[in-house]
């Protein structure tokens, strides 16, 4: 193929630099085929680019309009994949490989989107928690909100997963409402530039919402401020020498690092080597070995068994790694490709070299391989390669030093507790994964390792078959882990989007609250609605509109009959000294759910309309017995709306029912779907 002249997008076009290029070889046949530079760009001016032109037409937007752009997004990459899956080889991944990069990177906008519309309001202020009343009479009250950071989110991202990686970030941000500037690692940027032209020409993204800079990225870190926030990909060294940059300092510029991480799996001491445990520690150690050559952040580098299996394990590992074929990755029997790189295999092989002062290798080498398919050059190829430690409390290297490729120390372990301190002893991971049947021991490790790892994966023969497995991250749960790892998270579903926006306390009366916010809160003006609130669809009906029932009394027969009706004869009902003889209750009284049911009756309107139907409730609170005699009566208030799609859309109310003397009985929240 002919070279590639990648280009940076910044300022809303295609800018391609020719001054101080730097090639890029293929990774499988070591020819360039590709070139990069972004030497000579104005860093500040396409900086401010992002923060006067992408924010604020971001800020403009909903959380679900965002959503729908986000999985707009995602949809363009998946029918343009195979231009992507066209440029995957050259990394030296399989397609399989690819897919995960790929596909992988699309499914992750589709999670974010749906996240957004299910989770988050049509509207630019996220609600965080409950209303905290700060006064006496409930006039003047706190609540914390989420606004999106004015500044732009810069991505510095791996050669890895050159679109997955992006993309992981690029969603939460979009969703918070804040422009992002990637930088991918130059060896594979030619896939990540690709993927930006498809989000580009979709025309789904406002003007100054994603920039793309393929190269170094100059003096850019001089311009950003405490609006900004950097995420970043790679080595603790890279990460420490940006989190020093003197500008990051003095502006506190928000850092989320994901960096080395001596991810651990561990074979639990209730296995045997005929038990279904064993056979999926491993497998899965295998694959996590070998999948993307092992460059993975989240590659199990550090697998523990009981010390009477470590024979059996080190047997096992052997024979399935014998069976994985190396070469070129566009070969369909191939199941491991090359290292992205000639210097990355010297890298791995230096770390080989030093790991093998603690730990013997059993299988493999860094020597030349025996590859499948006749383009396959042996520059960037190495095999797997298991060492085994045998006393790993001496051992030097093997909880401090990663190989990034396909390379796996194996080590025993004498009890729990010491398993749990030698996962530890990697000071933080990304990911573990432990595998048992034992729940006690599921229960210890979770409390012994916790803390030092963003993710435990329990695998055993309930779940294996349904499980993603040791490496998956996933967006609806946390990506980073704590010390070596970097002490970020990201994705993890809407907290991930609030990396990139400030959590603010506003105080005011619930009035003013309850505007700012579109969700009313008890103590805000409330306007009587006529027709019936029921009556009106979702675009006409607003937050504020309510009805006040007539009242109903219960009786005695009520009780009973709703007590034989539904079966529900427990003793407070249909017991006088039994129930008065429980300190909550004054006597007999009335079901709770007597009390919802009649409470539907006071303020349903019954004929056909906008209510589609009744969705559920939430935060039910009985507050105070209705005994025989009482009456109860009904305030409905529209709290807040969210549209689920163009035929109808999510009203929630607020229901407050009060017996004759005006004292609150119970509260909930009515959800129901509402026609537009």
């Amino acid at each position: 193929m002919s070279v590639i002249h990648l280009e940076n997008y910044v300022e809303d076009k295609w800018q391609k630099v020719s001054v101080d290029p730097v090639s890029i070889a293929s990774a499988v046949t070591g020819e360039i085929i590709a070139q990069t530079s972004a030497s000579g760009l104005d860093f500040k001016a396409l900086s401010d680019h992002a923060r006067t032109k992408g924010g604020p037409a971001l800020r403009q937007m909903t959380f679900h309009e965002r959503a729908s752009m986000i999985k707009g997004l995602g949809k363009a990459i998946m029918e343009r994949k195979e231009a992507l899956y066209a440029l995957n080889a050259h990394s030296g991944a399989t397609r399989k490989d690819g897919w995960i990069d790929i596909e992988g990177g699309a499914g992750t906008l589709f999670s974010t989107a749906s996240k957004g519309k299910r989770e988050l309001p049509d509207a630019r202020i996220l609600i965080d928690g409950d209303t905290e009343q700060i006064s006496r009479h409930g006039t003047f009250l706190g609540q914390h909100v989420y606004t999106p950071l004015q500044g732009v989110a810069v991505f510095i991202d791996a050669f890895n997963f050159p679109v997955w990686g992006m993309l992981e970030k690029l969603g939460p941000a979009l969703l918070a409402g804040v422009p992002a500037i990637v930088k991918p690692a130059t060896t594979t940027a030619y896939l990540t530039e690709h993927c930006v032209r498809i989000m580009i020409e979709s025309g789904l993204l406002p003007d100054g919402a994603l920039q793309l800079i393929v190269g170094r990225v100059g003096d850019l870190l001089d311009h950003l401020t405490g609006q900004d926030v950097i995420s970043f990909t790679g080595s603790a060294e890279t990460a420490a020498k940006l989190k020093s940059h003197p500008r990051i300092i003095a502006e506190s510029v928000r850092f989320i690092a994901e960096q080395d991480s001596l991810n651990a799996c561990v074979l639990g001491l209730d296995a045997t080597a005929d038990s279904p445990e064993f056979d999926l520690f491993i497998k899965e150690t295998v694959r996590e070995m070998t999948v993307k050559a092992g460059q993975k952040c989240t590659a199990i580098r550090r697998a523990f068994v009981p010390a009477g299996l470590l024979d059996e394990a080190e047997a096992a590992l052997k024979a399935r790694l014998a069976k994985i074929t190396v070469g070129d990755p566009d070969m369909e029997e191939t199941r491991m490709g090359p290292l992205v790189s000639a210097e990355q295999r010297a890298d791995v092989a230096e770390k080989v070299q030093t790991l093998s002062e603690d730990a013997a290798i059993v299988f493999g080498d860094t020597g030349p391989v025996k590859l499948n398919g006749d383009k396959a050059s042996q520059d960037a190829f190495i095999s797997p390669i298991l060492l085994k430690c045998e006393t790993p409390w001496q051992a030097k290297y093997v909880h401090n030093t990663e190989a990034f490729g396909p390379v796996a120390t194996l080590m025993p372990y004498h009890d729990v507790s010491d398993a749990i301190a030698l996962c530890n002893a990697g000071k933080g991971s990304l990911v573990m994964s432990l595998f048992s049947h034992d729940r006690k021991i599921g229960e210890d490790f979770v409390l012994g390792a916790g803390a030092y790892h963003g993710r435990i994966a329990i695998i055993n023969r309930d779940c294996a078959k349904e499980s993603t497995g040791h490496g998956s991250p996933l967006p609806v749960l946390v990506h980073g882990g704590p010390g070596r790892a970097g002490g970020g998270e990201e994705m993890g579903g809407v907290r991930g989007v609030k990396h990139y926006m400030q959590r603010t306390a506003l105080q005011g009366s619930p009035d003013m609250l309850s505007a700012i916010t579109q969700n009313w809160l008890s103590g805000a003006k409330i306007e009587a609605s006529s027709p019936h609130p029921f009556r009106l669809k979702f675009g006409e009906l607003e937050i504020g509109k309510t009805i006040e029932t007539a009242s109903r009394t219960i009786t005695l027969e009520d009780i009973e009959h709703f007590a034989e009706f539904t079966g529900d004869t427990f003793y407070a009902h249909m017991d006088e000294e039994a129930a008065s003889a429980n300190p909550f209750f004054p006597g007999r009284v009335a079901h709770g759910y007597l009390i919802l049911s009649f409470a539907a009756g006071l303020f349903v309107d019954a004929a056909p309309g906008p209510v589609l139907a009744n969705y559920g409730l939430d935060s039910l609170r009985f507050l105070k017995p209705v005994s025989p005699g009482d009456s109860i009566q009904v305030r409905l208030t529209a709290k807040n709306k969210k549209k689920r799609n163009e035929d109808y859309g999510e009203v929630r109310w607020d229901v407050l029912v009060t017996n004759q003397d005006g004292e609150p009985v119970a509260s909930y929240d009515l959800l129901t779907m509402n026609a537009f």
